[in-house]
């Protein structure tokens, strides 16, 4: 058996700046397949909770403002007139996709890859409210 290996902080900071970058492409590439096109991102906004999800406040070229979500879940995008702050983005995200599994399920989906998308959306739902209820994690969100 071989001994777990410990990460060095600075290890660790470069791992989760990895992540971090990895996810922003992830959400301009969203945006991008959606005909959206990013040119600012508002950083002090946006929140990055590694590994499970980074939720990005980002501005349009054409001058509308999104939400996008990224991380260990499906990536999603919202206009930010839906939600203030990024913590009500996520419970908006947990909302829409907990609807979203429903209308799958309720359409009598025979499809064993769209019924395994359900409930992925439920489960990661789920987590994204827990992750949007711990107000621990929000104490520095502007409200």
């Amino acid at each position: 058996m071989s001994e777990q290996q410990q990460l060095t902080p600075q290890q660790l900071e470069e791992l989760e700046q990895q992540w971090q970058r990895e996810c922003f492409q992830n959400a301009q590439k969203h945006l991008a397949e959606k005909g959206i096109i990013p040119s600012t991102v508002f950083d002090k906004e946006s929140r990055f909770l590694a590994p499970l999800c980074a939720i990005w406040k980002m501005k349009a070229q054409s001058g509308k403002t999104y939400w996008v979500v990224t991380g260990r879940l499906p990536t999603d995008h919202m206009e930010t007139s839906g939600a203030a702050t990024a913590r009500e983005a996520l419970k908006h995200f947990s909302y829409r996709w907990q609807l979203r599994a429903d209308e799958i399920v309720a359409a009598g989906v025979n499809d064993e890859t769209q019924a395994k998308f359900a409930n992925l959306l439920v489960n990661r739902a789920h987590g994204l409210y827990e992750i949007a209820d711990k107000d621990e994690l929000w104490v520095n969100e502007a409200s």
